[in-house]
């Protein structure tokens, strides 16, 4: 029961957040976090390109990640589990790329920055990996991969979870800013890949 109460609420999150990108699209002013970037960034095409690639993607890749984990309807289902793992790896390469095009000015310098960009490594990365492995027929291997990769993909959701408890620890947006590009998706990972071992000791 609390298994199953931790991923009704982790896919509630989930979903809740993949809409958020709609606050940016329909603002007429810069909205959260743009309010903090200058203007000369602001009115740069290729970074605002970027910027709205990765959040309108990243939101995609969320909302069509976590239905995949759910065994029922995979095994029911499975053309639609491939349609739509198709979906949410597309999205992954656009809204990661996007990323790390646009980490390099990261609020908060160097130290958020970095943080964001490991993040989008990882998430490219075992995605890749992770469709190379079912396209050969390695499904154990790609399901270990997709949870590392949706775990980084849900640091989008547990950022937004852990910023108010540091706005309220340190009362500065810059220095919670640079603690959290490393908080919201370090320990999604240890997470996953506890879960991974339980799975393989169970099995």
């Amino acid at each position: 029961m609390m298994r199953k109460s931790l991923y009704i609420l982790a896919c509630g999150l989930a979903t809740l957040v993949a809409f958020l990108p709609l606050v940016y699209w329909l603002a007429d002013k810069p909205v959260n976090l743009l309010r903090l970037k200058p203007d000369l960034l602001l009115k740069n095409a290729l970074w605002t390109l970027g910027f709205y690639t990765h959040i309108s993607f990243g939101g995609l890749a969320l909302l069509t990640g976590w239905p995949q984990f759910h065994g029922g309807l995979r095994n029911r289902y499975r053309r639609l589990h491939r349609y739509v793992g198709t979906i949410y790896v597309g999205a992954v390469i656009l809204s990661a790329i996007a990323g790390l095009g646009i980490g390099w000015v990261a609020t908060g310098g160097p130290i958020a920055a970095s943080g964001f960009l490991l993040l989008g490594s990882i998430w490219l990365s075992t995605t890749l990996l992770s469709y190379r492995a079912i396209r050969k027929g390695q499904v154990n291997r790609h399901r270990t991969l997709m949870m590392y990769s949706y775990a980084a993909c849900f640091g989008a959701v547990t950022l937004r979870l852990w910023m108010p408890l540091l706005m309220v620890t340190f009362g500065d947006f810059v220095t919670a800013y640079r603690i959290v590009a490393w908080l919201s998706w370090v320990p999604n990972l240890l997470v996953a890949h506890w879960l991974v071992r339980k799975r393989s000791v169970s099995a």
